[in-house]
C-alpha cells in the first residue's frame, strides 16, 4: 500500500509532527511506502487564484471552479498542484494530520483541500463521496485539539466532535 500524509502544524516538535513521524514509521515497519507532503515545510501557498492553472479558459471573468475543469480537462494546473495532485493518485490511503484550529482545519489546510482536490480533478457532478473519482481509495484523520472531550461532546460548548470534523469527513 501507498500512504500520503498531508502534515499541517507550522511546529517541527508538536504532538502533530510526533504523530506524522510515529505513522511513517509504522506504516513502513508493515511493508508501505510513505511519502509526506509537510505543507509548511514546504511552503504550501493556501491562497487559490490564477496562479493556479498554466492558461486561463476565460480572461473575462475569473471563475475559479470552472477554470479546474478546463485545467482538469488539459488546460494544466500549475506545477505545485500537478505535484501534489500526482502525490495523491499514487496513494492508496490518504492521512490528513492537523490541529482541530477554531472549529476547523488550519488554513493551509484548507487551501490544499481547495486547490488540490480540484473540480474535475477530484470530483465532478454526479460522482463525489463513495462515487467519486477516488472510490477505493481510503483516507485517515488524524486531529488533535486543546479542548477536552467533554468540550466535544452533544452537551460541550464545541459540540459533538463527529459533528464538528463532519465538513472534512466528507470531502471529494
Amino acid at each position: 500500500m501507498r500512504a500520503l500524509i498531508v502534515h499541517a502544524h507550522p511546529e517541527p516538535q508538536s504532538f502533530n509532527a510526533a504523530l506524522t513521524i510515529e505513522a511513517v514509521a509504522a506504516l513502513q515497519a508493515a511493508g508501505h511506502s510513505v511519502e509526506v507532503s509537510d505543507l509548511y515545510t514546504q511552503r504550501f501557498n493556501p491562497v487559490a487564484g490564477r496562479r493556479d492553472f498554466q492558461n486561463i479558459a476565460d480572461p473575462g471573468i475569473f471563475h475559479y471552479q470552472a477554470e479546474q475543469l478546463h485545467a482538469a480537462r488539459g488546460g494544466g494546473f500549475a506545477a505545485d498542484l500537478r505535484r501534489e495532485q500526482e502525490r495523491l493518485l499514487q496513494a492508496d490511503l490518504l492521512i490528513l494530520q492537523f490541529p482541530l484550529w477554531w472549529g476547523g482545519v488550519p488554513a493551509i489546510l484548507k487551501g490544499w483541500i481547495d486547490r488540490v482536490l480540484a473540480y474535475g480533478f477530484a470530483y465532478v457532478d454526479g460522482a463525489r463521496f463513495e462515487s467519486g473519482l477516488f472510490k477505493g481509495k481510503h483516507a485517515l484523520l488524524g486531529v488533535t485539539t486543546g479542548g477536552t472531550a467533554a468540550r466535544f461532546s452533544a452537551a460541550g460548548g464545541y459540540g459533538e466532535i463527529d459533528l464538528v470534523l463532519r465538513p472534512i469527513q466528507h470531502l471529494a
